[in-house]
């Protein structure tokens, strides 16, 4: 049946045009990202750090030893989440940081797949090359196999959170994230779509899980207090290399701290009444709501606190998604705008215009997560104040002409089935309607 499927065959209608177009590009861009620049690597390794920390671990030496006034990566998990990425360091260095790649490889294409069953796209569909392409086309992807870190493992983690959650089994979707939560705290905020969903059994095994790992973690170390000495003071502190929070970019540049402050206070303020209009009006339309509400808490967890990082960004690919519903906050060109500026791989230092282009290569994550949230807050601000003029509050938020836009809800990737043609019988007279008000069967 596989082999059928790959038979080249002429397209006979645009949608397979599309798809046999974006098809091959979609496979050589992963075969590209994983083989070839992920196995080359970069000067930046993300990897050497872990492998060393979890063979100090598996040999009983102190892991929490790293000099932070250097810019080198540094070993930051917690003490559960050495423990779960101990086995690494089993084997040799060049083969496990392969393995590596191709764990977080098939956890991002598990995501990927996850992702489109979320919305109700097949791997028939038009959708599922146009993802494949633009996810490994993406910096964070590509960043996160070239450098070898985790984030893969925590989009899968995410995904199957999210999937969980809608499905209302709320503990297993709580091992999810508390397996996430225990390596790096990147999904942390997730814990509150939970919450406001009212799905408080989450917190059980969300907290559990890290918490137990941590318990058995702790007597197999030989230094666990000093992640909590040493290493949370220096994730507490904000620091100008390697940052596009605010806070990271305002000290990069110079700007005076209350400025840095005034920009968080406001761009807090637009979160929060972003947050509330979703949860006021949308919490009912479960899939938009979860995967709007988390993208936009997670975009600010990127942007607000000490440390945001590029390719972070790949927690987002849900949101991101929502553009295919009727009702997205996304069916803008300044919302694309923005997810240009912390998504493309492309590079804008320029030996030409050299200032320019610095700035433009360093501000443009920032911008494009606070552009993405200013976005959304202008959208459900404007839909907010267009409903209180028209005096249709109680019925929700969304502009009439909504109703009639497309959805992936609606099935509409999958071809719509063909009804029989039955011929009418010649010299057969219609019962019902007159001879003149009757059409041929056939035309």
């Amino acid at each position: 049946m596989l082999f059928r499927q790959l038979e080249p065959r002429t397209a006979r209608t645009s949608a397979e045009v599309i798809k046999f177009a974006l098809w091959p590009f979609a496979v050589m861009m992963v075969l590209n990202r994983v083989f070839i620049k992920a196995i080359n690597g970069f000067v930046t390794d993300d990897y050497r750090p872990v492998y060393n920390a979890s063979f100090e671990f598996l040999n009983g030496r102190p892991l929490y030893t790293a000099d932070f006034s250097s810019v080198d990566p540094h070993y930051l998990y917690y003490p559960s989440g050495t423990l779960l990425i101990a086995p690494v360091a089993i084997i040799d260095y060049e083969l496990s940081r392969w393995l590596f790649i191709g764990l977080n490889a098939a956890a991002i294409l598990l995501a990927w797949y996850l992702l489109l069953r979320l919305f109700k796209f097949g791997l028939g569909s038009i959708a599922a090359p146009a993802l494949l392409l633009a996810m490994f086309a993406s910096e964070t992807v590509t960043n996160t196999l070239v450098f070898t870190n985790v984030n893969g493992c925590l989009l899968l983690a995410e995904l199957v959170f999210i999937t969980l959650l809608l499905a209302r089994k709320d503990l297993w979707a709580g091992v999810a994230l508390g397996l996430s939560i225990a390596v790096k705290p990147t999904l942390a905020p997730l814990l509150l779509v939970a919450a406001v969903r009212g799905q408080w059994k989450v917190f059980i095994t969300a907290l559990g899980v890290p918490l137990t790992l941590t318990a058995i973690a702790w007597p197999l170390s030989a230094d666990p207090e000093k992640f909590f000495t040493h290493v949370l003071p220096y994730l507490a502190e904000t620091r100008d290399y390697f940052n596009s929070s605010v806070g990271g970019n305002g000290l990069y540049y110079g700007l005076p701290e209350w400025l840095i402050l005034l920009v968080k206070v406001l761009m807090a303020g637009v979160v929060a009444v972003s947050l509330w209009l979703l949860w006021r009006y949308y919490r009912h339309d479960e899939l938009f709501f979860v995967t709007t509400f988390s993208g936009v808490l997670l975009t600010a967890w990127f942007l607000l606190p000490s440390l945001g990082q590029m390719y972070y960004s790949m927690m987002v690919f849900p949101f991101l998604m929502t553009v295919v519903l009727r009702n997205s906050v996304l069916r803008n060109w300044p919302a694309w705008l923005a997810i240009f500026g912390f998504m493309t791989y492309d590079k804008w230092l320029s030996d030409r215009w050299q200032d320019v282009g610095r700035n433009l290569e360093y501000l443009r994550v920032t911008f494009g997560w606070g552009l993405l949230l200013i976005v959304v807050f202008c959208v459900l601000g404007d839909r907010y104040l267009a409903a209180r003029r028209e005096g249709r509050l109680q019925f929700g938020i969304d502009p009439i002409w909504i109703e009639s836009a497309p959805d992936s809800r609606d099935g509409t990737d999958e071809p719509a089935p063909v009804a029989p043609v039955e011929e009418t019988p010649p010299h057969r007279e219609d019962p019902v309607a007159p001879v003149e008000d009757r059409e041929p069967a056939l035309k």
